[in-house]
This record gives C-alpha cells, structure tokens and sequence, in this order.
C-alpha cells in the first residue's frame, strides 16, 4: 500500500488531490489566482471542505477568471451569498474581488503573476526533508514576507499561514513528508538558491 503524507484522510477527492496536484509546482497565472482565492476561503474551515465546493466555486467564480472577478458589482454579491455550493461568507467573497484587482494590478507591474510570487523562494521550489508531519511549519520567513508584501498589494486574507498552505499547494515547497510516496516524484524539479531576492522584496 502506498505511503501518503499524514494529514491525507480516506476521501477519494483529498486522496486524488495529494496525489495529483499538491506540491507540484505551479505556473500557470489562472490556476495560481484560484489557489489564493481557494487558501484564503478555507481559513477556518478544513481543505476537505473547500476540495468538495471547488468545482463549484469555479461555477460561481468564472472558472476564477480575474478580469471577471475584478469587475463584480453588489448585485453579484447577492447572488454569490444567495449560492449554496459555496462558503457563503461575505467576507471571504469580497476578498476575492479585491484579490482579483490586486492580482491585475500585480500582472501589469511584473508581466505575470508567476513572475512576482515565484521571487519568495527563488527560481525553484524549496526541497525539505521532514521525517514526520509534526515537523512542518505553519507559516515561515519566506510566507511572512509574502504576507507582508501582498498585503500592501492589496490582497485580503493572505495572512503568513494561509501563504504558507499556498505555498505548499502550489509547489513552492516540497513538504510532502520523506516517507511518502510522492515526496521523490516531486522533488525532482530543478530548485535555485534563494538568498539574494529577500531583499528586494522588503521594499
């Protein structure tokens, strides 16, 4: 039987997820932005949770289109809190339509998304070696400061431990524990160095 990571439990769309998508590092602007939106809708809640409503939010969300998100009026608003295949939290949705300005805002300035977010930790994803769950941390040096930096960007619900999970998720770390299968499969990305592009993020 496969060795998965410890927080994977038996619900076939969680086993699917961890199998298929988490850690594999991401580049592609759309499938980042719905990533940040989905990380910041799960605070408070658990991923299992936000996993079984995701094909709904990309029914309600536009297939998390920014340009189309950016542009959500009060009406729409309404109609999202009025959704039950969603988190209907209004703040959650509100953040959303905010991120989708940012994010634009954040593409003008650095051409891509990819471009700017990929700066935390260099050209390739950080390769840790935990041996056990209770290791990994819930938020780091590198997602404070992205924290930071999105915030001033403003981006809402991007706190250091929701950066931290989208970190994970999207490939920035390899926090797939040693002992599970997909921790040298995915380890096989080229990684950099990430020393020297701290400091210019800090402005």
């Amino acid at each position: 039987m496969r060795k998965r990571c410890g927080w994977v439990n038996d619900d076939p769309l969680v086993i699917e997820y961890h199998d298929k998508e988490w850690g594999v590092p991401v580049h592609d602007d759309l499938l980042l932005f719905e990533f940040l939106v989905l990380e910041g809708v799960q605070a408070g809640l658990s991923w299992t949770t936000v996993l079984k409503k995701r094909e709904n939010y990309r029914e309600a969300f536009d297939n998390f289109d920014p340009r189309k998100i950016a542009r959500y009026d009060e009406a729409r608003i309404e109609e999202l809190l009025n959704n039950p295949g969603i988190i209907r939290n209004r703040l959650k949705i509100e953040a959303a339509i905010a991120n989708a300005k940012a994010f634009l805002r954040v593409q003008d300035e650095f051409g891509t998304f990819d471009g700017y977010i990929w700066q935390f930790v260099g050209e390739g994803p950080v390769r840790n070696r935990w041996a056990e769950a209770e290791e990994i941390p819930v938020k780091t040096p590198e997602s404070n400061l992205m924290a930071r930096n999105l915030k001033k960007r403003g981006f809402k619900f991007v706190g250091p431990t929701i950066c931290y999970a989208f970190m994970q998720a999207v490939g920035m770390v390899n926090d797939h524990t040693t002992d599970c299968f997909r921790y040298e499969e995915v380890r096989q990305t080229p990684a950099s160095s990430s020393g020297e592009r701290l400091s210019d993020l800090h402005r």
